[in-house]
């Protein structure tokens, strides 16, 4: 080539793969590469072999190669590989090589002949080798062995498919000349992703091992089933060289010779041979690298702009200076405490829409989860109603009470409340966790592009400390917060107000309700009726000054009233069970409201006060329960209906008054002192369990990660540069024009008879007038044929 910018460009190529292969990041650059395709056993480990002049390749039946092997050959005078896996370590013996390309693959694909698209990079340094690129793809198959899924042809071919796609790859199509070359897998599936041939190339191995008085001599001239970059033959070592450790250096002697020698061969013997085809892939991929040269340089000015202010911040980096710690401990710290606040508050920069994080769990504790917890404490109904049974009957001992007790009513009472005192702490519980996820969250949090410079995730001291100090804070005041919060139940139990406006008390209902009584003795009138636990009163009007009656509940019951034929309103009537007048000489009154609703909203009502329908025997005493659970005295039973309404309407003006404080105690006892903590004295906690120089003590990760990054910065310049001379001062071999390769779409069978030679000198003869055609008879693109046309 003459042209020392295009003998550096493949080295640099690899480079930048390594570069960016080792920070752990894509560079999305998709850079020009070699991929070896074919069958099984077609050939192309011995290839590879062949290229470095050692063995160090696996070899067995079935499927050998089972992860991409990337093998960059390095010109060099001294002779030794390395793997990206094992930096620092030079492997000199090449079996080492072997075994570590066996152990490698059988850790990620196991030893069951299983195969993955993660691959192994290898690089050998030798003096016998060309600047060169490679990938090793997995031989294509068809049936499945062993414990491999039965899938494994799908999988083999998607895996080649993600490499051979890119359109900076080139295709090295492997073939055995001792197999039908229409049907060869390798050509066709570089067909698929190549149907111009731009990018493919064709290596027919095994010569030696052809049929007696057959040969390839028109494919190996691009005559028979022709391709744009023609064919290269090669001769491998056969099984029983490799069993009988032949040298390779032989291996390619005898190659040599095999060419001279051969009648079919011997006139492009200079252009056959693995040592030729080494140079032409050589030749190859610069040329083809260079042809991908200007999308190449875009994509890495893109990248070099990305990284251009964090690398001018580590240029003068000094990480012992103790102005610098200084200054980044205390910046780290004031983030930290900006970060936690955001979390808890909120904020619109860098919004997470996968999940709820910070603040906005803690929400869903207090007005969900909470909530939730005060609703699942629901009362046992029959215990609860066998609990204020025997309170009543053990307040009144030995007498017969007329009245509802209160004392029952606060004893059922203060019991629920105290069961407020669980769900209360569970949910102190779930926001300390939270805030330590958060605290935890903000102390691994990486900027700066996920690079970890300037945050708590790069001094592994710093970021343990912090976080132990905030948590143990966080725990103290968990105490102090439990205490506020028993404090505020204990409150509860002190006092039980029933003058609270939102407790229904003894009054029931209050409303407007028509008595229907006959015109003979006075006619139907409406009042202002008040149904306590005790009693039906009404009045004139809702002054509820001028009382008209009072009827004590006791012994009542409620039925339905037909609504007679002029009436518009709706009735019910209450009667006395024991056969007495309820109202003057009534032995049942008949109330009337305006709708259906009203009634039997009323009929609710009544029902509260432990007024029944007649027609309903309520026994509160279920199947199983003790006999002496419920009495049968119906005054029993109305005490304990109003005691447990009475509890009930308590109980929710107790809990409402609890989910409205305990979001604020908790607030103000352990979140927002804990932001304060964090602002005003986090600082001082730190220095005081630790001096600077350990708490600012770079962890080993980022130190390796800030120097893989400057090298890559100054890879990427290299390469800029580079590429700014090649693309200005280099002159390229043209691509071939393009060659008859519909052979690959038609019928095997006839694809011999479509081929018609264009050379009217004959194909083994070179006319003394004809000049060698400049493209077709290039040495990268060796196609023997002479026309007399050129």
């Amino acid at each position: 080539m003459g042209n020392r910018g295009m003998e550096e460009l493949i080295p640099l190529i690899n480079k930048l793969q390594d570069a960016f292969s080792s920070i752990g990041q894509s560079c999305n650059l998709d850079l020009p590469q070699i991929a070896v395709v074919g069958g099984q056993s077609a050939g192309k480990s011995s290839v590879l072999e062949n290229f470095v002049g050692r063995d160090f390749l696996p070899r067995g039946s079935g499927i050998v190669t089972r992860r991409p092997l990337i093998l960059q050959l390095v010109n060099s005078k001294a002779e030794y590989a390395e793997f990206l896996h094992c930096k620092g370590r030079k492997f000199v013996d090449f079996e080492e090589v072997r075994m570590e390309i066996e152990a490698e693959t059988d850790r990620i694909t196991g030893s069951n002949k299983g195969i993955s698209p993660v691959p192994i990079n290898l690089r050998v340094y030798s003096p016998n080798v060309l600047n060169l690129t490679l990938i090793d793809l997995p031989g294509m198959t068809k049936v499945a062995v062993g414990d491999q899924p039965q899938d494994i042809e799908f999988q083999i071919r998607d895996m080649l498919l993600q490499f051979i796609t890119r359109e900076s790859c080139l295709i090295l199509a492997v073939t055995p000349a001792n197999t039908d070359l229409a049907n060869s897998d390798a050509l066709k599936i570089a067909k698929e992703v190549d149907p111009q041939g731009l990018r493919t190339i064709g290596v027919i191995t095994k010569l030696d091992l052809m049929d007696e008085g057959t040969d390839a001599r028109e494919i190996l001239e691009n005559k028979l089933l022709p391709l744009r970059r023609g064919y290269i033959g090669v001769v491998n070592r056969s099984q029983k060289d490799i069993d009988g450790r032949k040298d390779i250096r032989s291996a390619l002697a005898a190659e040599r010779k095999f060419f001279l020698s051969h009648p079919a061969y011997r006139h492009m013997a200079e252009r056959m041979g693995t040592p030729h085809l080494q140079k032409s892939l050589n030749q190859q991929l610069t040329n083809h690298i260079r042809d991908t040269l200007p999308g190449l340089r875009s994509k890495l000015q893109s990248q070099l702009l990305s990284l251009e202010k964090e690398v001018e911040e580590y240029k003068n980096f000094k990480p012992d200076d103790p102005t610098r710690k200084t200054k980044a401990l205390l910046q780290m710290v004031q983030q930290f405490g900006v970060d936690f606040e955001k979390r808890i508050e909120g904020s619109g920069d860098q919004v997470d829409t996968l999940e709820l994080s910070g603040g906005a769990r803690i929400n869903r504790i207090f007005h969900e989860r909470f909530p939730f917890e005060l609703v699942k404490m629901e009362f046992d109904e029959k215990e609860l109603r066998r609990e204020i049974s025997y309170a009543i009957k053990n307040i009144h001992g030995v007498r017969t009470g007329l009245f509802t007790p209160d004392l029952a009513f606060e004893a059922i009472v203060k019991k629920q409340i105290i069961k407020l005192k669980e769900p209360c702490l569970k949910c102190i519980y779930l926001v300390i966790q939270e805030l330590i996820s958060t605290v935890r969250q903000c102390t691994n949090k990486k900027v700066n592009g996920g690079t970890g410079r300037g945050c708590l995730s790069s001094y592994p001291r710093l970021r343990e400390e912090t976080e132990r100090i905030v948590t143990t804070y966080i725990r103290e005041r968990d105490s102090k917060t439990k205490d506020q919060v028993m404090l505020l139940i204990d409150i509860e139990l002190s006092y039980i107000n029933t003058n609270h406006e939102d407790f229904i008390g003894f009054v029931i209902r209050r409303g407007w309700l028509t008595i229907n009584i006959s015109i003979m003795k006075g006619g139907s009138k409406d009042y202002w009726f008040v149904l306590s636990a005790e009693s039906l009163s009404w009045y004139k009007d809702e002054e509820e000054k001028e009382k008209k009656y009072m009827l004590p509940l006791d012994n009542l019951k409620i039925r339905d009233v037909e609504k007679g034929f002029m009436s518009t309103k709706h009735t019910f009537a209450i009667f006395n069970t024991e056969q007495r007048n309820v109202y003057k000489d009534l032995r049942q009154i008949e109330l009337a409201c305006d709708s259906q609703e009203d009634v039997d909203s009323w009929k609710a009502s009544f029902l509260r006060a432990g007024v029944y329908p007649e027609k309903d025997q309520v026994l509160f005493r279920t199947e199983g329960a003790p006999a002496d659970t419920f009495s049968m005295d119906p005054q029993l039973e109305r005490q304990v209906e109003t005691i447990r309404n009475l509890v009930d309407s308590y109980i929710s003006i107790v809990n409402k008054s609890i989910r409205d404080l305990m979001p604020k105690t908790i607030m103000h006892l352990m979140i927002n002192s804990a932001k304060e903590f964090i602002h005003s004295e986090l600082l001082a906690y730190l220095y005081s369990c630790a001096d600077q120089n350990s708490l600012m003590e770079e962890s080993a990760d980022q130190a390796q990660r800030r120097d893989e990054m400057l090298r890559m910065y100054h890879a990427l310049k290299e390469a800029l540069h580079l590429i700014g001379d090649i693309s200005t001062s280099t002159i390229s071999t043209p691509l071939p024009p393009p060659v008859d390769d519909t052979w690959l779409q038609r019928d095997p069978s006839n694809s011999a008879a479509t081929w018609a030679p264009t050379c009217s000198a004959g194909p083994h003869s070179r006319p003394t007038s004809c000049k060698p055609c400049p493209f077709l008879c290039s040495p990268t693109y060796p196609l023997p044929s002479w026309s007399a046309s050129c």
